[in-house]
């Protein structure tokens, strides 16, 4: 297969994001003075000056705001009202205690981590929407901003959200979509697609798969969870034009395909090569082969300060359009009697790859493993294992699918950099489990 020429675009606006997994306060600790620190703070601060005033409204080509009722967690046991995309139906009508779930929303609403809304749907149907206030960094802050503590803020259903890395999710989908119509596949070799990085043929780089960036296992050196601003390797990839050949480029340190190793670099290679196989920018290709299909109509894709959008971290949504990908991925693949992207992909997606152990990412204690840029796992649910899937995104942004139960739940949170939160989060969508009685 010959690679199309990639599409070039330029962004409306730069601006300094926080990528996914940092630290906030590790990268407040980062820079206390020293020469090294003071440097590499004089250094960010100058590229922040130069991206502009943030905008967090909707800016991607065509954006439109979706009219939804304003909901918050004034009664956080009402059922939500219905929209174009959600048909709702009481809680009881669809399998659950209505009793004990009131009881679960209302530790939501009045909980003290921060947790920004929670939704669920079973069916397809919408029986529960809680949001609520919370401290909030977007991911389309300033510098300084991003070594603040987070701005108060009022969540409702109309609230564009970080999902941070459920943008991964996202590319694993396309990617599906891409290979459904035979511009990739996951066994062809990764620098087979990039004739011009030649000379990085060396070390085994040249047996990288897409399957292998797919899975988190391409085997190249990268830092990432629990790194801050300074040493993560993800930092770089605020700056770079060309995040391929800066992922690539990287020591090989185990064999492609035998050990998990979460990197960022390696979905803004997939997303790259999306870029090239279509002969799209990725903005357009979301839109056209997934967004549009889902009516996801609000959403913004922040780029880095070079105009490249950051496909492992950059996404913002509505609420209500993550629980759309939820209910996409429950559904096979179909939207409405359309088949969005592949049965077979989401089939294949939602395996268990690589064994991921990092437990707190998962619930209740089950195992936990990656798939194709989604997570899954074991939950126990009165007494039965169930397999789940998720698209975990730092902070505690989250799409929990339960395919046996036809259930997804969405989470989105504002503790960035914390692992506790992914533990808080997962007793919560636990906690929903818990209460569904048939």
């Amino acid at each position: 297969m010959k690679p199309k020429r990639a599409v070039s675009w330029t962004a409306p606006t730069l601006r300094v994001p926080a990528a996914s997994y940092f630290e906030r306060r590790a990268a407040m600790r980062s820079f206390l003075p020293s020469p090294t620190n003071l440097l590499a703070s004089a250094c960010l601060i100058l590229l922040s000056a130069c991206a502009g005033t943030p905008n967090t409204a909707g800016d991607h080509i065509g954006s439109e705001r979706a009219v939804v009722a304003r909901r918050s967690a004034a009664d956080p046991c009402a059922l939500p009202p219905a929209d174009v995309s959600w048909q709702v139906a009481p809680p009881a009508t669809l399998g659950f205690a209505p009793d004990k779930l009131c009881n679960t929303l209302r530790g939501v609403a009045g909980g003290a981590d921060n947790v920004h809304g929670l939704l669920v749907e079973r069916h397809g149907k919408l029986l529960a929407e809680v949001y609520r206030s919370g401290t909030d960094t977007p991911i389309n802050s300033s510098l300084i901003a991003q070594l603040l503590p987070g701005t108060a803020t009022a969540f409702s259903s109309d609230t564009l959200h970080d999902v941070r890395s459920v943008s991964k999710s996202v590319i694993g989908l396309l990617t599906g979509i891409a290979i459904g119509r035979e511009q990739l596949h996951v066994n062809d070799k990764v620098l087979d697609l990039y004739p011009e990085l030649a000379s990085l043929r060396t070390q085994g780089r040249e047996n990288i798969t897409v399957q292998h960036l797919l899975t988190m296992s391409a085997g190249l050196e990268w830092q990432e969870m629990s790194h801050g601003w300074l040493t993560s390797s993800e930092t770089p990839l605020l700056w770079r034009r060309q995040p391929v050949s800066y992922y690539l480029n990287r020591t090989l340190v185990t064999k492609p395909g035998e050990v998990f190793n979460y990197a960022g670099g390696a979905t803004a290679v997939l997303a790259d090569l999306l870029v090239r196989v279509s002969g799209r920018p990725l903005e357009q290709l979301v839109r056209e082969d997934l967004f549009g299909p889902l009516n996801i109509t609000s959403w913004e894709w922040v780029p880095n300060l070079r105009g490249v959008p950051m496909a492992y971290a950059g996404l913002r949504l509505l609420p209500r359009d993550m629980l759309k990908i939820g209910r996409l991925v429950n559904n096979q693949g179909r939207w409405l009697g359309r088949q969005v992207v592949p049965q077979n992909w989401i089939v294949d997606m939602q395996r268990q790859h690589v064994a991921a152990r990092l437990p707190f990412m998962g619930m209740k204690g089950g195992e936990v493993g990656y798939g194709y840029q989604w997570w899954n796992g074991t939950v126990d649910w009165h007494g039965k294992p169930l397999r789940w899937t998720a698209a975990i995104g730092n902070g505690g942004q989250r799409i929990a699918v339960v395919p046996e139960l036809d259930l997804t739940v969405v989470v989105t949170a504002g503790d960035y950099g914390s692992p506790a939160i992914q533990t808080a989060v997962g007793r919560i969508v636990a906690a929903v489990l818990d209460v569904i009685e048939r």
